[in-house]
């Protein structure tokens, strides 16, 4: 049996008025504050990686954000910024059905 739950959520670097998001590293500095939020506890190193929950990546040539839904339950206030920031820069945002 298939869930239509969707695991992830897309912010796409698109604003809802079809506009390229400035700057071009949006997404890195984004993933970066959220870096430290971790399903496990940090090992040696792990501040020279991104979050397996929150990573930057590229959508259709378009700078994009990857959030495992997984976050929200872990950490509700990241879950909270990360909707919020892009809300607050009109991004669009996309669900990712399995």
């Amino acid at each position: 049996m298939q869930s239509n739950i969707s695991k992830e959520v897309v912010i796409l670097g698109v604003t809802q008025s079809g506009q390229t998001f400035r700057p071009s590293d949006w997404a890195e500095r984004l993933a970066g504050v959220i870096s430290s939020i971790r399903p496990a506890p940090a090992n040696p190193g792990d501040h020279f990686s991104y979050s397996p929950w929150c990573v930057p990546n590229t959508l259709q040539g378009q700078k994009c954000v990857i959030v495992h839904i997984d976050i929200r339950a872990a950490n509700v206030m990241a879950w909270d910024f990360l909707m919020g920031f892009a809300k607050d820069n009109d991004l669009q945002i996309l669900e990712v059905k399995e």
